[in-house]
């Protein structure tokens, strides 16, 4: 094996598809921290430029599919190890498992081209045999595909995953947070045992050295086991709230459960459907193996739940759920009818203050006119299927190519400069809104804004779909404008005031 200590120089790279995601996000600046050279695959490289660690020496970025085998072979090349952290869920919707199971194949056959050593893999816990959700099915064939070349893999199976921003943690803090009552399935007596995310990344970091772990597969679980009917009461407790009431009846299907999932929580119904359906299977570790390899201590799940919770607080979220979203390319704006709402005022700031006030739109902070309409929309959103406002956004202020905010995402930035977001509403069409900043000529600290929203319809729908809504786009857009010239002004004034040898 290449792989060195932690401490040591490691002469080969390490591959990791996923970078973009939920775990892999947070995998990679730890490899680096353990003196590791890492080259993350991302269909979307510029979801990874704004990343802390991008810039860092010891990263290559490479742009591919895992659905492309010749080339993901040949981008493989010379790495040690690969971390397999894909899972087509979010893109794929209903077909997702035989997605999966292609991108599996793909990958064990790159892998063994390259001439890889290792594969890790982070599965779903779950009793063998028959009854699995399709979900955790989906999960075990993967394992099966990645292990069918002859590269061997590591695989390490972990139950719902607790840290700020994952989509579990998600679903149970939102329901707790918003329904003193629930009338739940059968599955919130279903046994768990959860674990913290920085848990499951120092296991996914131990395992890469050592030995004992190749070709093995291991659950990793924390030190509680506890039905998610008590995971409600803990998580009640952590938020300070009163004791919710559940009440399991039997009739409540996983496809009713995962409408329920989809109205009362950020998550999209795509993602909420199967990890509803994998609910109702007892998740718990078969032995502590992981735990007498690879010993750490694990935090319980109070304890997990309030270090997510002060993350959350502190706007310290590394990672989020929404982060694994696709980024499609542009639109083809030629041919076609495309329609297109502009305003524009002159902001006495300069670009640097307007860019600061544009990022801090969405979320908790509002959009800064009209937040209820913004909140229609997205109730209507929400029960149309789509993702509505919940989902908020990764950081108050912060914002870097990909980043959801509410239902839009991050399609593309520079900083002082603009900024597209493009719709992930249930619209029938394709939208996007453009902010631009250009210095007034001439007068320096003045800044021109322009805002600029593109709708390309589909069919007649669309067409009918932007007159009726047209009449509300000069209030809500206008004002909106008006209120990020006036934020930028006084983070100016505020600016000025705080200079050094300022007086009032």
């Amino acid at each position: 094996m290449e792989i060195s200590s932690p401490t040591g120089v490691v002469a080969k790279p390490i591959f990791v598809t996923g970078a973009s995601g939920y775990i892999g996000g947070r995998l990679v600046p730890r490899l680096l921290e353990r003196g590791y050279r890492v080259r993350c695959l991302a269909r979307s490289p510029q979801k990874l430029e704004s990343k802390r660690w991008a810039d860092e020496p010891a990263v290559e970025i490479v742009a591919g599919d895992v659905g492309d085998t010749a080339l993901l072979a040949e981008q493989m090349r010379g790495c040690s190890a690969a971390y397999y952290l894909v899972h087509s869920m979010l893109a794929a919707g209903p077909v997702y498992a035989s997605r999966d199971s292609e991108l599996a194949r793909s990958f064990s056959t790159a892998a063994a081209q390259a001439g890889c050593e290792r594969i890790l893999y982070l599965g779903g816990l779950g009793e063998t045999g028959e009854g699995l959700s399709e979900h955790l099915s989906s999960r075990r064939e993967t394992e099966t595909l990645l292990a069918s070349g002859p590269v061997p893999v590591t695989v390490l199976r972990a139950a719902m995953i607790i840290g700020a921003g994952s989509a579990s943690f998600e679903i149970l803090r939102y329901l707790v947070e918003r329904l003193p009552v629930m009338v739940t399935p059968r599955w919130v007596q279903t046994e768990c045992q959860p674990i913290a995310v920085r848990n499951v990344l120092e296991y996914l970091l131990d395992a890469l050295v050592m030995k004992e772990t190749v070709g093995r597969t291991l659950d990793i679980g924390g030190p509680d086991i506890l039905s998610y009917r008590d995971m409600m009461g803990v998580m009640a407790d952590a938020l300070g709230l009163r004791h919710r009431q559940v009440i399991p009846v039997p009739v409540l299907a996983p496809r009713l459960s995962s409408l329920w999932i989809h109205l009362v929580t950020p998550l999209s119904h795509q993602i909420a459907s199967p990890l509803a359906e994998s609910l109702r299977n007892r998740v718990v570790c078969r032995d502590d193996a992981a735990k007498r390899l690879m010993p750490q201590r694990l935090l319980g799940v109070r304890e997990a739940i309030d270090e997510a919770l002060g993350k959350l607080e502190q706007g310290d979220v590394e990672t989020s759920w929404t982060d694994a979203g696709a980024i499609p390319g542009d639109p083809d704006w030629a041919g076609g009818t495309t329609f297109e709402h502009r305003e524009e005022t002159e902001v006495v700031a300069s670009a640097p203050e307007v860019f600061r006030a544009i990022c801090r739109i969405g979320g908790q902070n509002g959009w800064y006119a009209a937040d209820a309409l913004w909140q229609l929309r997205g109730l209507i959103d929400r029960l149309l299927g789509g993702p509505g406002l919940r989902r908020g956004r990764r950081h108050a202020e912060v914002i870097r190519h990909g980043d959801a905010l509410d239902f839009w995402r991050v399609a593309g930035l520079e900083r002082d400069r603009w900024m597209k977001l493009r719709a992930e509403m249930k619209v029938p069409g394709e939208a996007v809104l453009e902010f631009r900043i250009e210095p007034v000529p001439g007068f320096a600290g003045r800044c021109q804004l322009y805002q600029i929203a593109r709708f390309k319809p589909k069919g007649l729908l669309g067409i009918l779909y932007w007159y009726s809504v047209l009449p509300f786009h000069g209030f809500v857009f206008r004002n909106m404008l008006h209120g990020i010239r006036r934020a930028a002004e006084q983070i100016e004034l505020d600016r000025w005031v705080d200079r050094p040898g300022h007086t009032s």
